[in-house]
């Protein structure tokens, strides 16, 4: 893999001075120090401790706002499970959290806004994290240094590089890491993954996954002081230093790409990971090409509101589609996948032939996830066997499905302006991809009332990838892109320490 530093640059929207730091845990320790923390991360020698079936499981909660309701909840009401941390930058996260873990686990757990005070006790056995997506990888990483297991919330991570460090250190640390791509607990996914490999319907043509979710303007809100009970330079950890603005804290944040990564890396994450394992072995493609826009209004948000992503797998494609203005469903889906195989259409759990003359028997496939009714229930499980194969999406498939987001964002970003007419030939002959565009433009125009001829959109850039390294080839601009610049101490190392 190319090193942090031989991808680093500022970002193509603005650039930044700052300094890039290639850190093993002694020389991130020795920062920490120097930048005043009051704590280490304890490492494994305080941690790690195996769980019988009926030792408590101490787990901590990192982001509290949004989803991190439901880590809680669903942590605070499992037997021999306790939550011990609330954690988060924004203490005004914490009372109805609090309130939830005594009332249900019958604890009080400690809150702390820097997550480095949990991971420094020992006591801890484990951390889950639902926090802004900036802060996913790094959390991950120190936890695992610190002997704990982790369940991490899509993606996994901000970028590609820091995504395949988590794995590399979960693995060298010998941790569990649940990714929150819940729908791999669940059997559709699976069905369509081992229809694929049967053959009965032919050969998987197209993947494809939809994130049809509608987004309102943001609006623009002024630069202004943090709210007093907001440490702001913890929220912002390793994303760049920049002043406050309420369209950051707690939400909007997905909309900025120093925070997060639109609409395809949030929702879309989900129906992204099920594409993928529909397509049999899929790890990163062949190339990757995205197309899109922020139509229909003018806000302080960043990222792609309408998008086109098509991903080369050979035989197969994957194209992926966001639309954040309002829209008729396709096949009947507007959050969810369609598998487009030779002889016909599976579009949610409806299977439609080609040729409706020919009834087709689709065979009954056993579907063995892992321990667990749920997602949280899984990760517990696992934790407690020590088993990565007990994983339902381990970190692993997280990364591969979070970096599918990343690239086609970096095609994005690198893209051009362009006007709708006339039509773009960079697909070349893949009617699949103008197809896609066709039914964009048609949205836009009839759903919507935008008048094409005035607007144009951003036709990304086209990546070649190399799987097995993980880099884009013959593009050193793009393969910046694969990392950020962090701000010390916050830092995802080159290499695993």
């Amino acid at each position: 893999m190319y090193t942090q530093n031989e991808r680093r640059t500022a970002s193509p929207d603005r650039k930044k001075e700052q300094t890039m730091s290639k850190i093993t845990r002694r020389h991130f320790l020795g920062s920490m120090a120097v930048a005043g923390a009051a704590f280490t991360i304890g490492g494994t020698k305080a941690s790690g401790r195996i769980l019988g079936a009926n030792d408590t499981l101490r787990i901590g909660v990192a982001g509290l706002h949004g989803r991190g309701a439901a880590h809680v909840e669903a942590f605070a009401g499992m037997k021999n499970v306790q939550v011990v941390y609330l954690v988060d930058p924004d203490t005004r996260t914490f009372a109805n959290r609090l309130k939830y873990v005594r009332e249900k686990g019958g604890n009080t757990p400690k809150m702390v806004q820097d997550v480095r005070r949990a991971l420094d006790d020992a006591d801890l056995d484990a951390i889950s994290i639902a926090t802004p997506n900036h802060w996913h990888s790094l959390i991950t990483v120190w936890a695992c240094q610190a002997g704990k297991d982790v369940y991490v919330e899509k993606p996994c991570s901000h970028n590609l590089h820091e995504g395949r460090i988590a794995v590399e250190t979960a693995r060298k640390f010998g941790r569990i890491v649940q990714h929150g791509t819940q729908s791999r607990t669940g059997e559709r996914g699976a069905r369509a993954a081992e229809l694929a490999k049967s053959g009965v319907v032919g050969k998987l043509l197209v993947s494809r996954g939809l994130c049809y979710k509608p987004r309102e303007s943001i609006g623009f809100k002024p630069a202004e002081t943090p709210p007093k009970e907001l440490d702001f330079n913890l929220w912002l950890g390793p994303a760049p230093q920049q002043p406050y603005h309420e369209n950051l804290v707690h939400y909007n944040w997905h909309w900025f790409w120093d925070t997060g990564n639109g609409d395809i890396g949030n929702q879309g994450v989900h129906e992204m990971d099920l594409a993928r394992w529909g397509i049999p072995g899929a790890t990163l493609p062949r190339s990757v090409i995205s197309v899109g826009g922020r139509f229909g209004y003018v806000d302080q948000g960043q990222t792609a509101n309408t998008q086109i992503a098509i991903f080369d797998y050979g035989e197969t494609q994957l194209i992926f589609e966001v639309r954040g203005l309002k829209t008729e469903p396709f096949h009947g889906q507007k959050i969810g996948n369609i598998y487009h195989y030779e002889q016909g259409i599976m579009a949610g759990d409806k299977f439609i032939p080609n040729d409706s003359t020919r009834e087709i028997q689709l065979p009954e496939f056993h579907i063995q996830r892992g321990p667990g009714k749920d997602h949280f229930e899984n990760f517990v499980a696992a934790v407690r066997s020590r088993k990565v194969s007990d994983l339902n999406a381990d970190i692993l498939e997280g990364h591969y499905s979070s970096a599918l987001c990343h690239l086609a964002n970096i095609s994005y970003r690198l893209g051009q302006e362009v006007p709708f007419n006339p039509r773009t030939k960079a697909f070349g002959d893949d009617k699949e991809a103008y197809e896609s565009l066709a039914r964009m433009e048609e949205h836009l125009a009839r759903d919507n009332g935008l008048q094409l001829d005035g607007i144009k959109y951003r036709l990304g850039r086209k990546l070649v990838i190399d799987p097995q390294r993980e880099v884009i080839l013959n593009d050193p601009e793009a393969n910046q892109m694969l990392t950020r610049l962090y701000r010390p101490p916050f830092v995802v190392p080159d290499q695993v320490a």
